[in-house]
């Protein structure tokens, strides 16, 4: 037990470095907390560009134990549910019910304002194939050759991400539009594409006649299979983990179109797993 401090902005801190949070998530844990603030004071949490310079308000953290809050939040939460993502509306649940029990153990409240509300349910299918017009948007980014490539391919073929991952450029056949890949248990099997892809391969190739499609940008580290390193550039081929990070992180603002862009970090983006759904 100790004395509350004098606001609730000081109680976060207060909780972001006596709980144990791990350092990779305090960020995320503020931001989710800040976001709480306004709800907590009976006001609607900014959203998209209204969240840029705005100052979170100041109240005491005793505030928080006021008998006819619970009511007031569970209406706020509801209204911003209806605007956000599933999975973001239930972490910022998640947190702010962590940081007030904690707050609770400290004896700094008494109550739990949150406990009536409920996480809201998720997609059942995180599959789920986009929209065309989501699709439509998805062609218009600013990215690399590599990635508009290995998307447009993806998305034509339906095949998996490490059956275009595993491409080489020898077993391309350009004219037929498809590919050969060799399945576990070293069995062929083919891939096959259509125009868009067919457009961009020439322009990724270039002279390459040999070795991994879809490179890395940097050479390959001492040690990297042969078989997973071109020839000709000295570079490797790209791995499945770091071309789902690549596309992730670029679809962050299209999955969450009420966003800022300063938010984009604490957002979660599309799976190639759905691109290929899509498709």
């Amino acid at each position: 037990m100790s004395a509350p401090p004098a606001t609730y902005t000081l109680a976060v801190e207060r909780y972001l470095t006596g709980a144990g949070i791990a350092k990779s998530s305090v960020r995320i844990y503020r931001i989710s907390l800040t976001t709480w603030g306004w709800m907590l004071t009976g006001e609607p949490a900014p959203t998209g560009p209204a969240r840029r310079g705005a100052k979170p308000p100041v109240f005491p953290i005793t505030s928080i134990d006021d008998p006819a809050l619970p009511e007031v939040l569970a209406e706020l939460a509801a209204a911003r549910a209806d605007e956000m993502d599933a999975d973001t509306v239930n972490r910022e649940l998640s947190i702010a019910r962590k940081a007030i029990g904690w707050w609770q153990r400290q004896g700094w409240i008494g109550a739990d304002p949150a406990i009536g509300i409920e996480r809201r349910p998720a997609p059942r299918d995180r599959t789920k194939a986009l929209a065309e017009n989501r699709i439509a948007a998805l062609w218009r980014l600013d990215v690399a050759l590599r990635e508009k490539t290995q998307w447009k391919m993806l998305y034509e073929s339906a095949a998996r991400a490490d059956e275009v991952l595993c491409l080489n450029v020898e077993d391309l056949y350009p004219q037929d539009k498809r590919g050969k890949i060799t399945a576990k248990g070293g069995a062929t099997e083919w891939i096959h594409w259509q125009s868009g892809t067919a457009q961009l391969l020439p322009r990724l190739i270039g002279r390459r006649t040999r070795g991994p499609l879809f490179l890395t940008d940097r050479r390959a580290p001492a040690g990297t299979p042969t078989l997973d390193v071109c020839s000709e550039t000295g570079r490797a081929r790209l791995s499945y983990r770091r071309a789902e990070e690549i596309f992730e992180e670029n679809t962050r603002l299209l999955a969450n179109p009420l966003a800022s862009p300063e938010d984009i970090e604490d957002l979660d983006g599309w799976t190639l797993h759905r691109l290929r759904h899509s498709g």
